[in-house]
């Protein structure tokens, strides 16, 4: 297959267009910055049409990942950042889909499981899910988190309803990956350093996917033609903090983690420059639409990706430490983890 990764130069992109790229198909990232990789890099600045443009033409899937990133703190100039990166991305992919002689059938649309309110009763699902923003006392950075969803998805609506591709909303939990920069590694970071505890009440549930669920998730929907609009991307089991921390100590080997009560998360938050949302809010989601329609899980309950998780994690430091010159760039980071997913 011909498939294009819009945005495909971060964290998730980066796994994702690794393993489409060893299972031989043909994978175009459209970047910002161009860099070395095993598959090709087109640059595009994600706002105006230009010679990327051609690289749709014959393609079976867009996937568009792209958007600056939400570790950082919501000022004004971070959040229009945030904002204008994801809406416009989104609209020049629905243009450029439009003017393509033969455009690409499929369009997977990154979204946010975040999208869904915070609470603790029930999981949100595709059917039920109740979409947050009116929460009492809510903070106002999470009601801007819940706006850029929203404008997110409603810039992809109006250009597939223009271009009329099939439109796949990936409603996406935190992605669990042992490569450099994700929010498993500074998760473990946590447990490594003493800090594995739970994290304000730990009664807030986090909804999380392992990668190779994640990959395996975008592989079904391409396939699954009668699948469209927004789809939920986690695993089954979603769980309150405080036991999905001890499971992560658990598997890392170690017995306590110091708690981090709210008050210190918000100092701690100030002064990284990041915010507590991506910790402190419920996320409670359940995938029901691909349950219901037949995906299985490799990694369904959080101990046993945890173990794989560290383990590959281990292996993956290890080989870095051996050969550092180069670790870093994504063709080094492709041969490492080949070798892991082959032990």
């Amino acid at each position: 297959m011909k498939i294009i990764i819009a945005g495909g130069s971060g964290h998730v992109g980066t796994f994702l267009a690794r393993a489409l790229d060893e299972e031989g198909h043909q994978v175009i990232v459209l970047s910002r910055r161009t860099f070395a990789a095993p598959w090709r890099v087109v640059p595009w600045d994600g706002r105006t049409l230009g010679p990327w443009k051609e690289q749709l033409e014959r393609a079976d899937v867009v996937i568009n990942l792209a958007g600056r990133s939400v570790n950082c703190r919501y000022g004004a100039r971070n959040r229009a950042e945030i904002m204008n990166s994801r809406v416009d991305s989104t609209r020049v992919i629905g243009q450029a889909i439009l003017r393509a002689r033969r455009p690409p059938p499929l369009w997977l649309q990154a979204s946010t499981a975040t999208i869904y309110e915070h609470r603790f009763d029930a999981a949100n699902t595709e059917a039920t899910g109740i979409l947050g923003g009116a929460e009492p006392n809510a903070p106002d950075t999470w009601r801007f988190s819940i706006d850029v969803a929203n404008a997110w998805e409603n810039a992809a609506r109006e250009e597939a309803a223009t271009n009329g591709s099939r439109l796949v909303l990936l409603r996406t939990a935190i992605v669990m990956s042992p490569d450099r920069g994700g929010a498993f590694e500074a998760l473990l970071r946590l447990v490594r350093l003493g800090l594995g505890g739970a994290n304000g009440s730990g009664r807030q549930f986090i909804s999380w996917m392992h990668e190779t669920d994640f990959v395996r998730a975008v592989r079904w929907l391409m396939a699954e033609e009668a699948i469209h609009g927004p789809v939920i991307l986690a695993a089954p089991n979603p769980l309150p903090n405080a036991e999905f921390m001890r499971e992560l100590r658990r598997a890392w080997g170690v017995r306590v983690g110091l708690p981090s009560p709210g008050w210190l998360l918000e100092i701690g938050a100030f002064f990284l420059r990041t915010e507590t949302e991506l910790i402190l809010k419920s996320r409670r989601v359940a995938p029901d639409l691909l349950l219901k329609n037949g995906f299985t899980f490799q990694f369904p309950t959080w101990p046993e990706a945890a173990r794989d998780l560290c383990e590959k994690w281990r292996n993956l430091t290890t080989r870095r430490a051996g050969n550092s010159r180069d670790s870093s760039s994504p063709a080094q980071a492709a041969r490492e983890l080949r070798r892991l997913n082959q032990q």
